[in-house]
């Protein structure tokens, strides 16, 4: 079993990391530059070193186990902080090359996907030698990744009490939702606020609610929402929501973008539980903010608000 990591270990690591993230050793290949009898022998001497069985290959294709998913995500995290602090190290000697990692919330709408691809090109146009490295996390996960040095900004919504370990830069744009049902719901008959009974109470329906958001969300004046379970992001709050069984918050670029060929009700002609969350540019107050990420921060907020108009 590995004990101390040496750079031997780090170069198997890396040839394991562009596998699962080529999904095959073929396909890792010309990102690794190597054959693929010498890449499976990295994998097999790393395999030894751990002592843990990491991905299968047969007929049946590549699949990693378990225990390889395990060590994937943390072998993500090392080398998004070692890259980082390239990247750092560099930026103190007037270096703006390397790559940066930039960090998407789940679930934004395409449009502000289209906006950070644009606000991505600006700042590699404007900077020689820049690679950025585009992730996703879900919604309770956006803090830490800030925090942990494992990127260098974050693109998200948030309406926590925000840490003073967090720089927040805002954006000007706001994600505006609220409450809806799969049209089987019972309360599905209920689209107009005037034609909701008063006996009609919302408490009296299961909702699901989403990991991470405040809890203030989830009451408006009197009325509270059952929450009877939790997703992890907003999309597979909507995939159980279409059950038909659950109630649950929606943000409305959602229901515009999907709802409509599900058929989405918001309850209440959408008077009900309205929220809206602001959207941030973040980074931990131990990043170091050079002209790199300043301009891209810049990019994104400009590009980010004209998608919204």
């Amino acid at each position: 079993m590995l004990n101390r990591l040496q750079e031997s270990d780090i170069k198997l690591l890396r040839v394991f990391y562009a596998v699962a993230s080529c999904n095959g050793f073929t396909a890792a290949e010309p990102v690794l530059r190597m054959q693929r009898p010498n890449i499976s022998a990295a994998i097999k001497k790393l395999e030894e070193r751990l002592d843990l069985v990491l991905c299968h290959r047969g007929r049946g294709g590549f699949q990693m186990t378990k225990e390889g998913e395990v060590v994937f995500q943390e072998t993500k995290r090392i080398f998004n902080a070692f890259d980082n602090f390239v990247f750092n190290l560099k930026s103190l000697h007037d270096d703006y090359s390397g790559h940066i990692t930039l960090v998407l919330m789940a679930g934004l709408p395409l449009s502000m996907h289209l906006a950070v691809s644009r606000a991505v090109k600006s700042t590699m146009k404007k900077f020689d030698d820049i690679h950025v490295n585009i992730q996703t996390r879900l919604y309770n996960e956006v803090e830490h990744v800030a925090l942990s040095g494992e990127c260098h900004l974050v693109i998200s919504t948030y309406d926590m009490v925000k840490p003073e370990s967090v720089t927040f830069h805002p954006i000007g744009t706001s994600c505006k939702g609220r409450l809806y049902c799969a049209p089987s719901h019972p309360l599905a008959k209920y689209r107009d606020v005037d034609a909701l009974p008063e006996n009609v109470r919302i408490e009296d329906y299961p909702a699901i609610g989403i990991s991470g958001l405040s809890s203030a969300n989830y009451i408006d004046g009197d009325r509270r929402l059952a929450i009877q379970t939790f997703s992890d992001s907003f999309d597979a709050a909507m995939s159980a929501m279409m059950t038909g069984e659950y109630v649950a918050l929606l943000p409305d670029y959602m229901a515009k973008e999907q709802g409509v060929a599900l058929g989405l009700v918001s309850i209440a002609n959408g008077n009900l539980f309205e929220f809206s969350h602001e959207l941030f540019v973040m980074n931990g107050k131990n990043t170091r903010l050079n002209p790199v990420l300043r301009h891209c921060i810049k990019e994104l907020s400009y590009f980010i608000t004209e998608s919204q108009k």
